[in-house]
């Protein structure tokens, strides 16, 4: 497919993301388009996106790829993967400029994020980086899951030397991911629920300036994310449910697609108690993570684990079961060099 690069929309430490005009039109191809680039010696992220978003095609709630190219621009071969464009800006933008959401808007996000993330979760992925600046918003205000540079199979750990930075954004890290390395599918929820009380409250859940006390908050500690006091009850115990601390009964995207929180428009009414909406649902909404319906995968195939390319940029601390979470909190905290806690430094340019 031919296509004109347009005005840069923003940059970041792997590339940039600009306006893309395709030279024909056609119905299988939108009139505008977002083209992320970078050089090909550094694509390796970029590769991976691209392989996964050809797997999630099909879900409205992920930003969808139209294709690859290579072009020669300034004396350098880029590598460009061709992407929906969202209109309405990344979530973390719409947050800094109007601060917190109204809660029925919250709800239609999380609904929104939540239908993604389990599409994500049930071809086998874990998407490693949600966060509001991950996080589109098309035309209609309807959120969409972008930036997969990070995502990996689930039960596939790329290992470094114990001690390394974290790769990531600490704020939506999760407890097992800081105290043991472990990155699964349940982060993911962690971090989402990290954003529901970030649209809530408009600022980030986490109160904390010092990142090394974050670090033990999160991995050695008991507590949670901050909940809104705006909140209301059904907010709350959804919320609950997300910043379960033991990864392994925290609730999953599809059980949490039946929580009262998330149902359809016309029951977003706050004046509803938390006990007439958990009456309403009970015979679906589950109460505990074995207390579920047994839900069958409509995926049928996956492709092999040798094709997976695994991103160079994911690296966590070498499993060692002879380490405890204190010691590798302690050796993460007191690491020399200053860590990078947020791969992020994406500035958007909105068009008008």
């Amino acid at each position: 497919m031919d296509w004109v690069r347009g005005e840069k929309l923003g940059h970041g430490s792997f590339g940039t993301v600009s306006l893309a005009i395709p030279k024909s039109q056609s119905a299988q191809i939108p009139p505008l388009m977002a083209v992320k680039s970078c050089g090909v010696s550094r694509s390796d992220s970029l590769v991976n996106e691209k392989f996964i978003l050809d797997h999630l095609k099909d879900c409205p709630e992920i930003i969808r790829c139209f294709g690859e190219s290579f072009s020669y621009e300034n004396g350098e071969k880029l590598y460009n993967v061709l992407l929906e464009y969202a209109a309405g800006g990344a979530l973390a933008d719409r947050l800094k400029n109007d601060g917190r959401l109204p809660e029925f808007e919250v709800r239609r996000h999380t609904k929104c994020l939540l239908k993604g993330l389990n599409y994500i979760h049930k071809f086998g992925y874990v998407h490693c980086d949600i966060k509001p600046q991950n996080i589109l918003l098309d035309k209609n205000g309807g959120a969409k899951i972008a930036d997969f540079g990070l995502a990996k199979r689930a039960g596939r750990e790329k290992m470094g030397t114990w001690g390394c930075e974290l790769k990531g954004t600490l704020l939506y890290m999760s407890p097992e991911l800081v105290s043991g390395g472990e990155q699964g599918q349940p982060a993911d929820i962690w971090a989402l629920g990290c954003v529901v009380a970030e649209m809530v409250a408009g600022i980030p859940a986490w109160r904390c300036s010092d990142m090394a006390g974050l670090l033990m908050r999160i991995g050695g500690g008991k507590e949670a994310p901050e909940v809104p006091g705006n909140l209301s009850d059904v907010g709350k115990d959804f919320l609950e449910k997300c910043f379960v601390r033991n990864s392994s009964t925290r609730w999953t995207a599809e059980m949490l697609l039946n929580h009262p929180f998330v149902a359809d428009d016309q029951d977003f009414d706050d004046t509803v108690t938390l006990k007439d909406r958990q009456e309403k649902i009970a015979s679906t909404s589950p109460r505990c993570p074995f207390d579920f319906p047994d839900w069958v995968s409509s995926v049928t195939s996956l492709p092999s684990s040798e094709d997976w390319p695994e991103p160079d940029s994911l690296l966590r601390p070498e499993s060692n079961s002879r380490i405890s979470p204190v010691q590798r909190l302690q050796g993460l905290v007191t690491v020399d060099q200053n860590p990078d806690w947020d791969t992020d430094d994406w500035i958007t340019i909105r068009l008008i």
